[in-house]
């Protein structure tokens, strides 16, 4: 058994929670206590239903990077309700972390894919208020084995635009809906780009500037970092380490 405040105020300071500016709907951090013990740490990519449902089936902390408020202010009804009471009657917490988790130079989602897919040399880029939005990597094979790399990191085929080398050396990763920073990776001299997905005309600019933009899914880019967070946390504070996948498939 384990303190939540404890283990929140460890997050809050990991994860610099409180120095990020991020989505109001964020709301990264505690969103939902408990009685206060925790027994194990649930991760999951999104604070949805069907998450919650199985989660308060365990009882705990469940981290997540995409949180229960994501669409703003609304009434508590319908499954927004059944949320918030299925997560009290399980003695469920929920702590949430969107950019802190993303940008994180140890457990973030960009680093993290980044070396999956087996880039070297990886530095941060595209800083946003003295943080990297993103990071690049250095690669030595061919576009299709950079193409087979990441499908094999995400355990999905990524959707490819394939316009730039044949043999790229640079490679920027920015996980899940980046694909519209297409333009900021160019201008940067990068001509291949990894992220989970992005609005049509990033495609049509990806042709257009002559780059690889590898489209691997925005949930399957994104498991990564609650995935290593859930696990440092067990193995910290001797609990329990749990896992709930649920993709959508996007």
């Amino acid at each position: 058994m384990a303190d939540l405040h404890e283990i929140v105020t460890f997050l809050d300071e990991v994860l610099k929670t409180s120095e990020i500016r991020d989505y109001p709907g964020a709301i990264n951090g505690l969103q939902l206590e408990n009685n206060g013990k925790v027994q194990r740490v649930i991760s999951a990519v999104d604070a949805s239903l069907a998450v919650i449902e199985e989660a308060a089936k365990e009882g705990g902390l469940l981290l997540v990077h995409h949180g229960m408020f994501w669409q703003g202010a609304r009434s508590i009804t319908g499954p927004s309700f059944k949320k918030i009471k299925t997560a009290i009657e399980g003695n469920l917490a929920i702590y949430s972390s969107h950019l802190p988790l993303d940008f994180h130079a140890e457990f973030g989602n960009n680093i993290l894919l980044a070396r999956a897919i087996g880039l070297s040399s990886i530095q941060p880029i595209l800083l946003k208020d003295g943080f990297a939005t993103a990071v690049v990597g250095e690669w030595n094979g061919s576009r299709d084995d950079l193409q087979t790399a990441i499908g094999n990191a995400v355990d999905r085929p990524p959707h490819i635009c394939p316009c730039g080398s044949d043999s790229p050396r640079k490679v920027a990763v920015m996980t899940g809906g980046a694909g519209s920073e297409v333009g900021k990776i160019a201008e940067l001299g990068i001509d291949s780009f990894v992220t989970g997905e992005g609005p049509h005309w990033s495609f049509i600019e990806a042709e257009e500037r002559g780059m690889n933009v590898f489209y691997a899914g925005h949930y399957a880019t994104e498991t990564f970092g609650v995935r290593a967070l859930g696990l440092m946390i067990a193995e910290k504070f001797g609990l329990k380490a749990i896992f709930i996948e649920r993709s959508g498939g996007l």
